[in-house]
């Protein structure tokens, strides 16, 4: 949902969210088996690149990987000419700190002339419902796959060793599981997971990226408490492109009030190649 881009936001770092299945997560203890992707975090694109060219490509272990050319993404790599980069007013909107939006919209200015590329304007209506469509899809699935840690095995439950957080997915995939709410919640977050993909998909046919900011807020100060509904909001703009499947990007954007902002750029599946070579313009 976010935590490849927004640590690298918050620490000002590049950090990389391949498309679905470009990544084996063969090993990996599952949150969603249809969200999760592993993707490299690195103080500078091209350890970015060379790192998820490594980890790229097809497994036998993992049903989810296809079987795509794996670039070398550390290559320099020219950029198509006549770039359009999409700008979202649902983003816009959702973006609560208006200083980290005015940065976004200044660097893909600045992008645009540097690229001699154009800016335009795309209808996302659906991503507004992404922190709402993810929760019940993690809550489920991360339920049904921690099934396997059980007392039998491992000397305790899960659910009597876990943190908070933890055991507030498990206890609310158990509810959403229950068979009188299971076409209520989960089945109804699938159809708007859809939505949400066809949307991504329109976007793209008319701009080659999507521009935006990584979090709706500044990081928040070591120690500070925050609701659960404040934490998952700050997934707004990240949780999007998992659900749609598609590949995304974070590099540093600059500082506001002496802290990191990353910019995310999002790409079409199995587009990392002409994703880091825009990376590599910023």
């Amino acid at each position: 949902g976010g935590s490849i881009r927004n640590p690298a936001s918050h620490c000002g770092i590049v950090g990389i969210k391949p498309s679905y299945g470009r990544v084996s997560r063969y090993g990996v203890i599952d949150l969603a088996m249809s969200l999760d992707q592993v993707g490299p975090l690195a103080p500078d694109v091209y350890g970015a690149g060379l790192l998820l060219g490594v980890i790229a490509g097809h497994s036998d272990s993992d049903s989810t990987t296809f079987e795509e050319d794996v670039p070398e993404y550390h290559k320099s790599i020219a950029l198509p000419k006549q770039i359009k980069l999409g700008l979202s007013p649902e983003f816009e909107k959702l973006c609560l700190n208006k200083k980290i939006y005015s940065l976004v919209k200044k660097k893909a200015e600045e992008l645009a002339r540097k690229i001699n590329g154009e800016i335009k304007k795309v209808q996302l209506k659906y991503t507004p419902l992404g922190v709402q469509t993810y929760y019940p899809l993690v809550y489920t699935e991360f339920f049904s796959g921690t099934r396997k840690f059980d007392g039998r095995r491992f000397g305790k439950k899960i659910e009597d060793s876990c943190g908070e957080e933890v055991l507030r997915r498990i206890l609310g995939g158990k509810e959403i599981s229950r068979a009188e709410f299971h076409g209520t919640y989960y089945r109804k977050a699938l159809k708007a997971k859809e939505l949400i993909k066809k949307d991504f998909e329109t976007a793209f046919q008319e701009v080659d990226f999507i521009l935006s900011p990584v979090t709706p807020e500044l990081p928040y100060k070591l120690g500070h408490k925050i609701s659960p509904e404040e934490d998952y909001a700050l997934d707004a703009f990240t949780i999007p492109a998992n659900l749609a499947g598609i590949c995304a990007g974070v590099v540093p954007l600059g500082k506001i009030d002496g802290l990191p902002v990353g910019l995310q750029i999002m790409a079409p599946a199995f587009a990392e190649e002409k994703l880091i070579a825009l990376m590599n313009n910023i």
